[in-house]
């Protein structure tokens, strides 16, 4: 994903995000308006000024020194209004975009998974989803329309102050111009790819502080909790220099800004000066074009410092369309014929993972009703047969079918319907047992959790907790033994309703009780369910009607 990163070019970034702007475009039209107009009375407050000075002193002035007063007035209150306006318009455009990249990166997270995002930095994950995304905030609020109202205010602005001599109007343009783009562009390039690097070392630091949490129980035992300490010291001073770097640039940047501001009022009131010894423009044409260009920096010198910080914003949504434009190794069907359960195969399957090859020309055949059992030696493939049967990848070579039909012309969602896969490792999320269970069915009654639990052995060990089915678990089920967790997703598989259940050592983490409890559920379901059993165990094998042994890669 950063080698992608690398290959965009900042201009690219900012067109793909500009696209997204399209349905908030009227609100988008409004802010620079609003931005214009804004500015405009700011820089009028300081002209009218001039004008009233030049009143008071006799000069010639465009009205009297009264309407000039109230003019001014008005442009004061105008200005905080039109400011409001603006920056109401500019964050509401940014917080429903952020809404609307969040939900794309998630609907992208579902494409990919879990083919994709197994070995994944899981930490690197979380700070694309969280703080990538909040860094776009800067882009939609602060560098759009900042941007169109630069442009449009410099070209007002350079009539205005061309109107009292061309001279001076060509200044002022030159002054603009190398304030809102020659510095920007230079100072985005002193910052190199330090923004790239920050984003990248956030998210990998954020995936070694997820790691060490989780860890933390072996941490603590095998006393390593110094040298991760060492290792995060290290981290974050790396992650701290390229900061400074960045900040650094920050802080060139603005010296370098107001130091060509002033040399520009210099040279403007050096030419006005030298307009005015000539005879060429009056009194006014020396004071009003100076104090016009002096308080019309405004929208440029806000385009001038985000030159460094834009740099971290872009970084931050090359990554999100990484994400977005990554292709899944396995696309989701839709509009095909239903499919209901009959029975399935594999036939002829070759598959690998990366390099190495899992499964080598394996076939197989799944009986409806019955209860298959599969063993093998660890690394044998046969989680991978299972997760074949789920299509969460696709096979290199052969094919697998269910009710006759391959699975690559199944729809996804009646694939998902048909089937339910039950890991080792279950899955809780931080929230209430019934909630963690109502995923496999949401509209589950209380009597069909009930009723799932008690397949899955499970059902006292709730009604023994405080709150019963209300009981929370911990974030990952931490407040829950390995065994609990297992019969939970158990239960949640029970309580889905499929007709294939793809179960991987269900019973690793259970007594001999407990398993005795779900597998006489297990074989009471066989009447209207399909299982494929995946274990070690032979008490576990006692059930199956059959037995296949998978041994490198083959089917025995």
């Amino acid at each position: 994903m950063n080698q992608k990163n690398t290959n965009r070019s900042g201009l690219g970034i900012m067109a793909r995000l500009i696209v997204l702007v399209g349905p908030l475009l009227p609100f988008m039209v409004l802010a620079i308006a609003l931005g214009v107009a804004g500015f405009l009375c700011a820089t009028a407050i300081t002209v009218l000024g001039g004008w009233s000075m030049l009143n008071v002193l006799g000069q010639e002035a465009p009205m009297s020194f009264i309407l000039l007063f109230h003019f001014l007035v008005l442009a004061a209150v105008l200005r905080g209004f039109l400011r409001y306006g603006e920056q109401a318009c500019n964050h509401f455009i940014a917080f429903k975009l952020l809404a609307l990249v969040r939900d794309k990166v998630f609907a992208a997270l579902r494409r990919l998974c879990p083919a994709k995002l197994e070995g994944r930095d899981r930490g690197d994950l979380i700070a694309l989803i969280t703080s990538d995304i909040e860094l776009l905030e800067v882009f939609y609020a602060h560098t759009i329309s900042p941007a169109a109202i630069a442009l449009i205010m410099s070209v007002i602005m350079a009539v205005f102050i061309g109107s009292f001599h061309p001279l001076l109007g060509v200044v002022a343009a030159i002054a603009y111009v190398t304030i809102g783009l020659v510095l920007p562009f230079l100072i985005s390039r002193s910052t190199g790819d330090a923004g790239r690097q920050f984003r990248a070392g956030a998210g990998a630091l954020s995936g070694f502080v997820l790691d060490s949490l989780r860890g933390l129980r072996e941490i603590l035992q095998y006393r390593r909790g110094a040298q991760r300490l060492e290792d995060l010291d290290e981290r974050t001073a790396a992650l701290s220099d390229t900061e400074q770097k960045l900040k650094d640039a920050a802080a060139r940047g603005m010296a370098l800004t107001n130091t060509v501001i002033l040399f520009f009022d210099l040279v403007m009131l050096l030419s006005a000066a030298l307009l005015f010894q000539a005879g060429l423009v009056g009194f006014d044409g020396v004071l009003i074009p100076l104090v016009a260009l002096m308080s019309s920096f405004g929208p440029v010198v806000a385009l001038a410092n985000l030159g460094s910080t834009l740099q971290n914003t872009l970084a931050a949504g090359g990554r999100v369309l990484d994400l977005l434009d990554e292709a899944p190794l396995v696309e989701e069907v839709e509009g095909k014929s239903p499919v209901s359960f009959s029975g399935g195969s594999c036939e002829h399957v070759t598959f690998s993972y990366g390099d190495e090859t899992i499964l080598s020309d394996l076939s197989l055949d799944v009986r409806k009703g019955e209860i298959l059992g599969i063993i093998g030696p660890s690394g044998s493939g046969k989680s991978t047969l299972l997760r074949l049967l789920m299509r969460f990848w696709d096979v290199n070579h052969g094919s697998v079918k269910l009710s006759g039909t391959d699975v690559k012309d199944i729809n996804t969602a009646d694939l998902r319907q048909m089937e339910a896969l039950v890991t080792q490792d279950t899955h809780l999320f931080h929230d209430s047992i019934a909630n963690n269970l109502r995923i496999a069915k949401p509209d589950a009654t209380q009597a069909e959790l009930e009723d799932a639990c008690r397949k899955a052995s499970v059902h006292d060990f709730i009604l023994s907790l405080p709150k019963g089915y209300d009981t929370p678990v911990g974030e990952l089920g931490d407040t829950l033994s390995g065994g609990e967790r297992q019969r939970l997703g158990l239960a949640r598989a029970f309580l889905h309703g499929a007709p294939l259940l793809l179960l991987d050592e269900p019973t690793s983490n259970l007594d001999s009780l407990n398993e005795a409890v779900i597998l006489k559920a297990l074989k009471e379901e066989q009447g209207n369910r399909t299982v494929v059993l995946v274990s070690h165990r032979a008490s576990t094998m006692g059930i199956a009607h059959r037995v296949c042994r998978v041994a490198n890669g083959r089917m025995s």
